[in-house]
């Protein structure tokens, strides 16, 4: 995960999913890269595993490390702004009232919230970070909202790109059945077909950085329990359908062979099916371990050290 220019880190909410997206970014920063670290998790712990407050602009959190908050729900009314603007461009002026209504309906409808999240990525790694080019960060890791919502953040390039692609066919038939009516021959200027056009081209990009292993590497984070293993197995299947396959899981709060008394042997014994399991069902991807510790992690010393043993 060190060498790929994307890493997404997902997994079940409550597993310290950020906590090791942080002590990634912080190691492949220490070794040497310019990174950016981004937070789509509307739970907004990432600034918590610094010690200060993060926005939705880069803020510098440790040399070669910025790290940025999305605030969902900005994102989704900045979204929704955006596409009204577009609709002004295209819509006569008597129709634009409904136009808006109708738009601010769909920004309340199931899907809106992955849109604009969806929205926000591309320009990021298109726009902004640019990872892998000159000027741009050397590595953007993503610590995604839980598994659900990252299953179809990461899916939305393909859906999106048919949805597009079916959009360019109705105007392409309406312009052609517009410049037969005028008689000329020619195709008239359509600002709505150049717009579609324009976000069909960033929407395959994405789709190509995703589909690359060689550019981007997809992670889960999971602890040695029941529930986390079968969500995690059950998105890593989804995943793999959809041609995004996801390179290594990471089982955190792992029991440290230190831990003793009748209590933590029991609970060891449990664990051990439990990795066991993890072993079975994730035998063919990478599998790093980090220790249960016995505090709240906390500072850059402590994201250190488990970056050490994600690197180990």
């Amino acid at each position: 995960m060190l060498e790929a220019p994307i890493v997404f880190l997902s997994g079940k909410g409550g597993v310290g999913k950020t906590t090791v997206a942080a002590a990634h970014a912080l190691a492949a920063a220490e070794a040497g890269r310019r990174v950016l670290l981004v937070s789509t998790d509307p739970a907004h712990n990432l600034g918590d595993a610094f010690g200060r407050p993060l926005g939705g602009e880069p803020t510098r959190v440790a040399a070669g490390l910025d790290a940025v908050e999305i605030d969902p729900d900005a994102e989704c009314a900045r979204y929704i702004e955006r596409v009204k603007g577009n609709v002004r461009a295209t819509v006569r002026s008597s129709l634009l009232e409904e136009a808006e209504r109708q738009i601010d309906m769909a920004g309340r409808a199931p899907g809106a919230y992955e849109a604009a999240l969806f929205d926000r990525m591309v320009a990021i790694l298109l726009d902004d970070a640019r990872p892998g080019e000159a000027g741009g960060y050397e590595q953007v890791v993503l610590d995604t909202a839980p598994t659900g919502h990252t299953i179809r953040l990461l899916t939305l390039p393909e859906l999106m790109g048919a949805w597009v692609d079916g959009l360019l066919r109705q105007r392409n038939a309406h312009n052609r059945e517009r410049s037969q009516w005028l008689g000329d021959g020619e195709a008239p200027e359509d600002p709505l077909y150049e717009l579609l056009s324009e976000r069909r081209r960033r929407i395959a990009s994405v789709r190509d950085l995703l589909l690359d292993p060689g550019t981007t590497a997809f992670a889960f984070v999971l602890i040695p329990e029941h529930l986390p293993i079968e969500e995690t197995r059950r998105a890593v299947a989804e995943l793999d359908e959809h041609g995004l396959r996801v390179s290594a899981v990471v089982v955190n709060k792992v029991l440290p062979e230190a831990a003793d008394g009748a209590f933590m042997a029991k609970r060891r014994a449990a664990e051990a099916q439990h990795l066991a399991a993890i072993e079975r069902h994730f035998a063919d991807r990478a599998r790093y371990y980090v220790p249960l510790g016995a505090a709240d992690v906390q500072g850059l010393e402590e994201l250190r050290a488990i970056g050490r043993r994600l690197q180990g």
